[in-house]
């Protein structure tokens, strides 16, 4: 039997690094081995990591970004790039573009990868076609 993968939004794996909203109960659930994040989500970690230590706020690191991106499987965007491109397109003509190109990228990768789609943004996600959505954000 094949085991359900998950690629996590970036939003649900700052909930992991800050201990939020049983995310990590959640992970150790399915299994860490099972999840995956997109390179783009990287970018954004590391982004709000270097953005929030300027404004003087909590850093990631003192909760294991580094040691976090170690231990998930990270998967590279190219392998999305004519889906993206398709999908892209076919937002537009349809009136319903994506508003913002990273989490277009992160979604075509879930699709492309045959992975569900874990965030708690799910407007941001749900005009893709075929991705399939989970939210796990416990408030």
């Amino acid at each position: 039997m094949n085991k359900q993968r998950y690629l996590l939004d970036t939003c649900v794996c700052v909930y992991w690094l800050r201990g939020k909203y049983n995310v990590k109960d959640r992970i150790n659930a399915v299994g860490m081995e099972n999840c995956c994040i997109s390179e783009v989500t990287v970018a954004e970690l590391k982004y709000g990591e270097v953005y929030g230590k300027l404004k003087g706020g909590p850093k990631y690191r003192n909760q294991g970004l580094e040691r976090f991106l170690d231990a998930i499987n990270v998967l590279r965007v190219a392998p999305c790039f004519d889906f993206y491109a398709n999908e892209k397109a076919r937002l537009e003509l349809a009136g319903t573009p994506a508003h913002d190109d990273f989490d277009l990228l992160i979604g075509c990768t879930a699709v492309t990868e045959e992975l569900v789609m874990v965030t708690q943004n799910v407007k941001d996600f749900q005009n893709i076609q075929g991705i399939r959505i989970e939210n796990w954000i416990e408030q």
